[in-house]
């Protein structure tokens, strides 16, 4: 995603570490990374690797906001002069998230402007990698088709249906690799790799930004309207042309609008919308793009706070929400976890940013599970949700060195 289109928040300084500037130190930072002991985010404003976990933001009845709080003040009367709390958050709100406060957290440039970035990267490993796809292509098309029919009928407006890759191999995932390989695919996006419970790892390159917030204002960066990419340059052109003419995508980006719209209006004075979204592009797909930025009514509140308010968007849901996410449960045959939840850090200021945990994998010892979804409509097609659903895979897949 180019860093124009979005203002993620500033990285805190960590005045217990030797900021890291020069060439090379976006890159070092993202080779550094090691599964397990590190969290790792990278996106258009800073990098951000995170060693050992100092205290765990525990699961108890207090709001979640204010237990982050509480754990961040906790840290800071310790002694620690900027903590901060990473980590990610799953879809359902009733599931357990995955946040902590690390021991210590190094800070860099973003890596689209580390000149290093741009050096190869050894490519994905021959594996002979098992596909398992839940459901398989004909059951989602299946799926896509009823919720089509039931939005034609009036039921409700429109529901992100997903489906999962799952790959095993005789031997564990190198997962650094693979990070690099991700980064390096789109490195002016939102790189993660965090826990995300005993023995997993989250570990993907989204594109969305779901909100930041910096010194009293806000940015979110909604996505829905999607087209695949071409390797040959006139129809990619094409295709972003088509793309931002389509009824069918505008429909669907100016929903997801909406509601981010709705949704921060209380907690913002001057909210500004633009009128019509832009294209955003990735390695593997074209988007739909709105920029939101407003300044905050109440300068306490904290980029969880924003983010809680905003998810789920119907870029990952639907709308109405309640009635979509039954449909998912209906139509998903498993278990979503942390994918189209969030990921992303805050400081004890209140400030942080949080991504849209989408073109994802969780990685469990010898398995990778994938995962990718659609927004449908009234006027979706069954075969042209299944091929984007597809499309989207590519991301992942070209960094395991696996096909569909």
């Amino acid at each position: 995603m180019s860093a124009s289109l979005c203002e993620p928040t500033a990285p805190p300084p960590d005045p217990t570490l030797p900021p890291l500037l020069a060439p090379g130190a976006a890159t070092a930072l993202l080779d550094a990374y090691r599964p397990g002991a590190d969290r790792f985010l990278a996106s258009p404003r800073h990098t951000l690797l995170a060693h050992g976990t100092a205290a765990e933001i525990p699961h108890d009845t207090r709001p979640l906001t204010r237990r982050v709080r509480d754990t961040l003040d906790a840290r800071r009367r310790a002694g620690d002069p900027a903590p901060v709390v990473v980590g990610s958050l799953p879809f359902a709100a009733d599931a357990p998230h995955a946040l902590a406060v690390p021991d210590s957290v190094r800070w860099a440039p973003p890596l689209h402007e580390d000149p290093l970035i741009a050096l190869p990267v050894a490519p994905a490993e021959d594996t002979d990698w098992q596909l398992r796809e839940v459901p398989s292509a004909e059951r989602y098309a299946e799926a896509v088709a009823a919720a089509v029919t039931r939005m034609q009928a009036g039921e409700f407006d429109k529901v992100v249906l997903a489906r999962t890759l799952e790959l095993t191999a005789q031997r564990e995932p190198d997962l650094t690799a693979m990070l690099r390989r991700l980064a390096r695919r789109d490195p002016a996006g939102y790189t993660f790799a965090v826990p995300s419970g005993a023995g997993r790892t989250l570990i993907g390159a989204s594109p969305e930004l779901l909100v930041a917030r910096r010194n009293g204002r806000l940015v979110a960066n909604p996505l829905a309207g999607s087209a695949p990419r071409s390797a040959d340059l006139a129809e990619d052109v094409r295709r972003a042309a088509a793309l931002l003419e389509s009824a069918k995508d505008l429909h669907e980006h100016a929903v997801v609008v909406d509601a981010v719209r709705e949704a921060l209006a209380p907690y913002s004075t001057g909210l500004e919308v633009p009128a019509r979204p832009t294209l955003v592009r990735t390695a593997a797909m074209w988007h739909l793009s709105t920029t939101v930025t407003g300044e905050l009514a109440d300068p306490a509140v904290s980029a969880l706070e924003l983010a809680s308010a905003l998810h789920p968007t119907p870029a990952v849901c639907g709308t109405p929400t309640d009635v979509a996410r039954s449909v998912i449960a209906e139509s998903e045959p498993f278990d979503r976890g942390p994918y189209t939840g969030m990921v992303g850090w805050q400081d004890a200021d209140g400030n942080g940013e949080w991504v849209v945990t989408i073109r994802c994998a969780e990685a469990e010892g010898r398995t990778l599970r994938l995962f990718a979804g659609a927004g449908v409509v009234a006027a979706s097609s069954p075969q042209a949700e299944t091929a984007e659903t597809g499309a989207k895979f590519r991301t992942f897949l070209s960094a395991v060195g696996a096909s569909l």
